[in-house]
């Protein structure tokens, strides 16, 4: 490994993504939205006037597009203090944005408030998107729609309680947003993750060939992620060193919720996450519970089983038992790639790299759009089509994104006919197909304006 130098260090960029606001007057469902989209519920929803008062962001992953989803307090013309800093602060906020979700309530019609939102939006110069909210009934669409038409943007009549307009909404945001091709970060970032003392901070001293991290027996030494570009095989990576996760219960100091976040942040962050375990213990469900953090970020992760020394030692038949307890711990990714070392002997490394550099070269896989809609009629016949109502979902065609690790769109009459077990059975078959063994690979599903 060559020397790290100032211009390397230079060479690490981070990318910001774009932001996307929801804004509106109190009650007309924006906390509801943002809980849906983010699958979270950071945003209080109670059925009164008033309650965000605070700016919450979140970050959000769509059919291959990252941004940060802000909930905004609601705008009103009410004279309280409250209110005034609101609509103070919202109407300024918005031009520090990139999109604009306005979200009106259909039951009540337009107001004199709701103009002035779209007002505050044209303002801010931004792309925006009008959503009629609370429109339960198909009959009642158009009705609802009479009375927005005057401004002349995009519409969506949608009911969030029903799940109706969601994916009307999430294809507006996506379509803003452009495509991942368009970036560039020189070098794969990696990012070491894993509970504290599994032997994280001797890893990355192996790999980079120096004690340049504190190393100790005492669990939770390492505090600060620290970044560092390196070499390895003639090709160039970013290293990231984090503090151990601890489970949620046991974070009662400052520095471990500093920790955890910084952790959570390397995993968004990185290309591929090497999961660090302690080999001579095996996976446990904490460490089950990080891998689906990081598949929930859809990341290449490959785990390694450190200490490897000590298990042959310790463990009959260790690599065996190893692998028995990965299958049974890690059901829901059980070709994750596992790799043997022992940080401290610095035995393994060699097999690390190597890994590192498929998974890396299968995160960029691209297929050709032609061979990848002929893979997929053929085979979506090899099962019964998923029934939505009283009609079969009707696929129309494949796309993949740009996204890393590869992660395809399907077009259907019906996506949310599309059952989770029948995209199992299509990344299935789409990881046979293309040697994609050991990659998290997603499938989204939009509605196609084709047919119904």
């Amino acid at each position: 490994m060559s020397e790290i130098t100032k211009k390397d260090s230079a060479d690490i960029s981070t990318l910001t993504p774009p932001k996307v606001a929801i804004i509106g007057r109190p009650n007309v469902g924006k906390s509801t939205l943002f809980n849906i989209i983010t699958e979270t519920r950071k945003a209080v929803v109670k059925n009164q006037a008033g309650v965000t008062r605070d700016i919450i962001i979140e970050p959000v992953e769509i059919w291959g597009k990252q941004f940060d989803l802000i909930d905004t307090g609601g705008i009103t013309e009410a004279g309280d203090l409250f209110s005034k800093l609101i609509r103070e602060q919202v109407s300024e906020f918005l031009y520090s944005v990139d999109y604009i979700v306005a979200v009106m309530d259909g039951r009540a019609g337009l107001l004199p408030e709701d103009r002035d939102i779209i007002k505050f939006a044209k303002q801010a110069g931004k792309p925006f998107l009008l959503v009629i909210n609370k429109v339960d009934k198909v009959t009642e669409e158009d009705e609802a729609k009479t009375d927005f038409y005057e401004f002349g943007v995009d519409i969506v009549v949608a009911s969030f309680e029903q799940r109706k307009g969601l994916a009307e909404i999430l294809e507006w945001i996506t379509k803003q947003i452009p495509d991942a091709q368009e970036q560039h970060v020189e070098g794969v970032r990696i990012a070491i993750v894993g509970k504290p003392n599994v032997g994280k901070s001797s890893l990355s001293n192996a790999i980079l060939g120096t004690d340049r991290m504190l190393v100790s027996d005492i669990a939770g030494t390492t505090i600060d992620s620290v970044e560092t570009p390196f070499y390895a095989n003639n090709k160039k990576y970013i290293l990231v060193d984090t503090a151990g996760l601890r489970r949620s219960s046991r974070r009662d100091e400052d520095l471990e919720i500093i920790s955890a976040f910084k952790s959570q942040e390397a995993i968004r962050r990185a290309d591929i996450v090497l999961l660090v375990v302690d080999g001579t213990l095996g996976p446990t469900e904490q460490d089950a519970k990080i891998m689906q953090a990081i598949l929930e970020d859809h990341r290449g992760v490959i785990l390694v089983a450190n200490k490897s020394d000590l298990g042959q030692k310790e463990v009959p038949e260790y690599r065996k038992t190893f692998r028995s307890q990965v299958e049974r711990n890690f059901h829901f990714f059980p070709d994750v790639p596992v790799v043997f070392t022992s940080a401290k002997m610095s035995h393994g490394l060699s097999d690390l790299y190597d890994m590192v550099q498929h998974v890396a070269e299968k995160l960029s896989f691209k297929i050709p759009t032609s061979e990848l809609n002929d893979f997929f009629f053929e085979t979506i016949r090899k099962a019964p089509a998923p029934v939505y109502g009283n009609n079969n979902v009707k696929f129309y065609y494949l796309t993949q994104t740009y996204q890393r690790p590869p992660a395809f769109i399907a077009f259907a009459n019906s996506p949310d006919g599309v059952t989770p077990a029948y995209r199992r059975f299509l990344i299935k078959n789409i990881k046979e197909r293309w040697n994609l063994q050991g990659i998290p690979v997603r499938i989204f599903c939009m509605k196609s304006r084709k047919g119904s």
